[in-house]
């Protein structure tokens, strides 16, 4: 019994050095691996280096699986990482490679692994976490990986908003690759001059690498004028399509819009007239279109687009299909010299329906607010003249006194006026109830007969309630005849007006 057990032993003592045997010369080959790699990367052999690379991944990947708490499972996690970053895997590097601090290493990899470690973080926009790693590497007694974390602690610099910062280092450390970042901390940094110069002098380079246009974003969410200029620096760009060019201007025309309507205005005439790019040329038609119609103040006005927009809504693009539906809009408006006038039954209400398309549909608020106050002055019995009123002053405050004083004496008693006071309002959801009602049955008409016409209807008028027009649910689905309610088909939304004082639960 002795000697069988005395060879057990001598069998568990040999597998216990196998082990340590197997797990070493895992790791030993895992970092021939690794200075292979980095080798056919010095001497400029990139496909071979990303084999190796590969290998690497595959061989820790091994050693971590079959000895997970051996002392080298952390060291071959973090060469993992580092293949990983190297391959630009670097979702999947930076959690290997944020065991950096727990594991031993030569400096040369340690300061690598950081190196990677940070412009994964970089990649992933974690600016802040990218500079703790760069600082380890700034001291660096090598000279190549010193420079590289200098100029890579620059650029997380110039992301955290450091901008001075930044310049100090970047003019400490010149680098071909920081261009981009010290155009960047200049306009950041409020160097606008200096920055439009240096801007100058890489044109003329023609660096075909330079992201012009992730820059100019980026300039224009710091400077909008700034962005203008480099805009208009790179309309001679001989290498810019027509595609290009086109949305280089559309998106300045709407970052001017915020600050210099009439900026914008040149800059989305300028887009419509490229030849070669239908999408960006319609977009800023369609903007000039917006702006025509939103300067509009009566429906006689909206006549002078009516052209512009049909040729607009036959181009087979977003900008068209967004000129159709404003095609519509006009055209339903138009109708209301006939459809909303005096001793029309339910006028006030396709009057008031029509205000709010003005507003909201075609966002044109001195054209909306004329046909509010229309209503009141056409239809001072209507109950929907209060609520009227009230959103022609939020849209045009015009005789604010004048206007208080008419709705006190005419329409004190109005459910409008008892919700606008915080008071009880009978009455008040049997109106928006209606209205909505109304809304609800009425077709959606535009230049040809659309499935919402009810057949029969008389052309150029709209099937309304008035026409059996069956309402509908919130779903769009007819009402049956024996669940209809009258005129309470729909839950009421209100206009703007009315949601922005509160007045809609």
């Amino acid at each position: 019994m002795k000697p069988a057990r005395g060879l057990r032993l001598v069998r568990l003592a040999g597998l216990v050095v196998l082990g340590g045997c197997v797990y070493y010369n895992g790791m030993y080959n895992t970092n021939r691996l690794v200075k292979s790699a980095r080798k056919a990367e010095r001497e400029g052999r990139p496909f071979e280096a990303q084999g190796y690379w590969g290998q690497v991944i595959t061989r820790a990947d091994s050693l971590v699986l079959r000895h997970p708490r051996s002392k080298y499972a952390d060291q071959a996690t973090v060469l993992r990482g580092l293949a990983l970053a190297r391959l630009n895997q670097c979702q999947e590097a930076v959690g290997p490679l944020g065991r950096l601090t727990l594991v031993e290493l030569s400096s040369d990899i340690r300061e690598e692994a950081s190196l990677a470690l940070g412009r994964c973080q970089l990649q992933q926009g974690d600016a802040g976490s990218a500079d703790l790693a760069f600082e380890r590497v700034l001291n660096s007694t090598n000279p190549a990986r010193r420079h590289e974390a200098r100029f890579r602690h620059a650029r997380a610099l110039r992301m955290n908003g450091q901008y001075e910062e930044a310049l100090t280092l970047l003019r400490e450390n010149p680098d071909p690759r920081a261009r981009e970042d010290f155009l960047l901390a200049l306009t950041g940094a409020g160097h606008t001059d200096e920055a439009l110069a240096f801007a100058d002098s890489v044109l003329a380079l023609n660096d075909s690498v330079f992201a012009w246009d992730s820059v100019v974003a980026v300039v224009g969410g710091q400077d909008t004028r700034a962005a203008s200029s480099l805009v208009s620096r790179l309309e001679n760009d001989p290498r810019a399509t027509p595609e290009l060019r086109a949305r280089r201007l559309y998106d300045d025309g709407v970052r001017l819009a915020e600050v210099d309507s009439g900026a914008a205005l040149a800059r989305f005439q300028q887009a419509a007239r490229i030849t070669g790019d239908p999408e960006g040329a319609d977009r800023a038609r369609l903007r000039l279109l917006r702006a025509s119609l939103s300067s509009t103040r009566s429906i006689q006005e909206l006549a002078a687009s009516r052209d512009s927009l049909a040729a607009l809504a036959r181009q087979p693009s977003s900008a068209g299909l967004e000129a159709a539906a404003l095609q519509v809009a006009v055209a339903q408006l138009a109708q209301l010299e006939d459809s909303a006038r005096q001793g029309v039954p339910q006028g006030d209400l396709r009057l008031f329906l029509g205000a709010e398309s003005a507003r909201d549909s075609i966002h044109a608020p001195l054209l909306a607010a004329g046909l509010f106050r229309r209503l009141a002055d056409e239809w001072p019995a209507s109950p929907y003249a209060p609520k009227a009123l009230l959103a022609a002053q939020r849209l045009d405050p015009a005789d604010p006194d004048g206007l208080h004083g008419r709705l006190d004496s005419l329409y004190h008693d109005s459910p409008y006026l008892a919700v606008m006071r915080g008071e009880e309002a009978p009455g008040y959801r049997e109106l928006e109830d209606s209205l909505q009602s109304f809304a609800a049955a009425r077709p959606v008409l535009g230049p040809r007969p659309g499935p919402g016409v009810r057949r029969g209807a008389r052309p150029g008028r709209p099937a309304t309630v008035d026409d059996d027009v069956p309402p509908r649910d919130v779903r769009g689905r007819p009402v049956p005849a024996d669940e209809r309610s009258p005129r309470r088909p729909l839950p009421a939304t209100g206009d703007s007006t009315t949601r922005r004082r509160g007045l809609e639960p």
